[in-house]
């Protein structure tokens, strides 16, 4: 049988006479750390002993040391039938070793028994004066990375026996506090002779120089921290509460749904000129939008933010069956050649002309065109080369040029629709984007007429009173002075 013991926080009192006593008579005896009173205390009581100080000494690997511990308390096991494993505090609380081995005795049906003793947890609920019912997180530093940080409770953190462990919790904190934050780092909580309290800010954790297996981070509980989503969420539901905002009251999704359009689009401008200030702005903005949506649903008693983050998590996995299942996809082509299949399936797609009625009507036109040629290129209706793309291009701007002096306007909305068409075809074929290329065009126009327009104020002349001729011959002169800085 495994025996697991748990050594209490550190002071002889605590310990149990029951678990004394397995110490004394029991053979196998292993200690997760040398560093506890306790071991002191029974050495002249205990036979012989060894620890695995040499993992935490040899290894940042936390999860690792877990691990090998727990598979070597089992080797043991495998061999004499009989191991005492003894635990700082109570075995049962924030120990992972522990969990671990619970874990793969169920497993394997290998017998074991806890001996509990008084936690940590207990000594430091009495340091710190603090009421659990307040709400209280406690975690081992080696589990940090899959825990959500909540400031709006108090948080214990175990285990944080050196640097590099304590490094890693800075950096994990630093997401969801200030870096100067107080905290307190607490060793040998509850034996009086050698306990440690001290106030810290975040930012020192890892420059502490006496951190072992005894040491404890607690992080008191601070709503007024770094801001985080449930603070925006709560935000929204203030502007549009009781004693909100009239015009945030006021609004539905129909009312503000081109905000969203706009705020989208700035975005995509702070992008393309990678400001890095307006892209966490302009993110800012295009969330507030997703929340408010949100809000509006949750009042109207169709759906909440909740619904909106399950419905997008529930999607990407579905759709990244390579991520978060079996499926084998070896490069981007399959990835995205899956993905369309999966969404077919998932939107029960039966014809391509679904799947093309389906492309957002809101679109750019543009934009929307060349998602429609990609959907028929998938099945071969596209142009074989760039020639004969080309060819369609001159051929519908000469339909153009054959109705328009009819001023029939429907004809020539038409014709103009098919030459854009075309060139969207022509674009998509030599791998540029549309959009993108039409936006440097406008640009380049911009910065051209601006010079004309300086030049002809620096004349004193009115653009109204320019000629064509005039104005074309500085655009030339603007050309060139755009070739020279190439």
């Amino acid at each position: 049988m495994i025996k697991i013991i748990g050594l209490g926080p550190g002071s002889p009192e605590a310990l149990t006479i029951g678990a004394a006593k397995l110490l004394e008579k029991g053979e196998n005896i292993y200690f997760r750390t040398k560093h506890h009173p306790i071991i002191s205390f029974l050495k002249d009581k205990i036979k012989n002993y060894k620890t695995f100080d040499e993992y935490y000494e040899n290894s940042d690997d936390i999860d690792n040391i877990h691990e090998k511990i727990a598979s070597d308390i089992l080797k043991v096991h495998k061999k004499t039938k009989d191991v005492v494993y003894g635990v700082p505090g109570n075995p049962l609380m924030a120990e992972k070793t522990v969990s671990i081995l619970i874990k793969i005795c169920k497993e394997k049906k290998i017998d074991y028994k806890v001996i509990p003793a008084v936690s940590f947890i207990d000594s430091l609920i009495e340091i710190l004066k603090i009421d659990p019912i307040e709400g209280l997180m406690v975690i081992d530093a080696s589990d940090i990375n899959n825990q959500v940080l909540d400031k709006r409770v108090a948080t214990i953190i175990a285990q944080v026996y050196s640097k590099s462990v304590a490094a890693e919790l800075k950096e994990k904190l630093l997401d969801s506090y200030n870096k100067q934050t107080e905290i307190y780092l607490i060793k040998n909580p509850g034996i009086k002779e050698i306990e440690v309290i001290r106030k810290i800010a975040i930012d020192e954790l890892d420059k502490q120089e006496d951190l072992d297996n005894m040491t404890f981070i607690y992080v008191p509980k601070d709503k007024d921290n770094k801001k985080d989503f449930n603070d925006l969420v709560n935000l929204v539901d203030t502007l549009r509460g009781e004693n909100g905002c009239p015009w945030d009251m006021e609004q539905t999704h129909k009312s503000i749904k081109n905000e969203l359009i706009e705020e989208t689009y700035e975005l995509v401008e702070a992008i393309e000129e990678n400001r890095i200030d307006g892209m966490i702005e302009e993110l800012g903005d295009v969330l507030f939008h997703v929340v408010f949506h949100a809000s509006i649903g949750n009042e109207e008693g169709h759906f909440n933010i909740t619904d909106v983050v399950n419905g997008i998590i529930a999607k990407m996995v579905y759709r990244h069956p390579h991520v978060f299942g079996e499926k084998e996809i070896n490069n981007t082509n399959e990835v995205l050649k899956n993905w369309d299949e999966l969404k077919k399936k998932e939107k029960k797609y039966d014809t391509l002309t679904e799947e093309m009625k389906a492309i957002a009507k809101t679109l750019p036109a543009l934009t929307k065109a060349n998602k429609v040629q990609k959907k028929a290129a998938k099945v071969g209706f596209d142009w074989d080369n760039i020639e004969e793309t080309a060819k369609k291009v001159i051929e519908e701007l000469n339909e153009v040029l054959d109705v328009y002096k009819t001023k029939n306007e429907e004809k020539i909305k038409k014709e103009i629709g098919d030459l854009l068409f075309s060139c969207v075809n022509l674009s998509r074929k030599l791998n540029v984007n549309e959009e993108e290329a039409l936006n440097l065009t406008i640009n380049k126009f911009i910065n051209r007429f601006s010079f004309i327009e300086e030049i002809a104020l620096k004349n004193n002349k009115k653009l109204n009173d320019m000629t064509l001729e005039e104005m074309d011959k500085l655009w030339e002169i603007a050309k060139e002075k755009e070739k020279n800085k190439k």
